[in-house]
C-alpha cells in the first residue's frame, strides 16, 4: 500500500481542490500520487482474490477452474 505521508497529500490536495482549487503542478501531482494509489489497491485485490478457496456449504472445494489454474502456477493452496 502506499506510505501514510502520500496518503495524506493525496486528501491534502482533494481538500485543497474543493476550497480553493489547485496550481496546474498541484493537479499533475494529483494525478500522479492517484495513479499511484489505484495501481497499490489494484495489486492487493489481486493478489487477495488469487489466494481465496470457494468451498460449498457441504465443504467441496468448487473454486473456479481459471483460479485453481492460477493457484496452481504460484503453488497456493497445494494445488498440483
Amino acid at each position: 500500500m502506499l506510505s501514510e505521508k502520500k496518503l495524506n497529500r493525496i486528501n491534502e490536495l482533494a481538500r485543497k481542490k474543493k476550497k480553493e482549487g489547485l496550481t496546474p503542478t498541484e493537479e499533475k501531482e494529483q494525478k500522479i500520487l492517484r495513479e499511484e494509489y489505484l495501481s497499490a489497491f489494484r495489486g492487493g485485490m489481486k493478489h487477495h482474490i488469487e489466494g481465496m478457496k470457494v468451498v460449498d456449504p457441504l465443504g467441496n472445494d468448487v473454486t473456479p477452474e481459471k483460479l485453481k489454474a492460477i493457484q496452481k502456477e504460484k503453488g497456493l493452496h497445494n494445488r498440483e
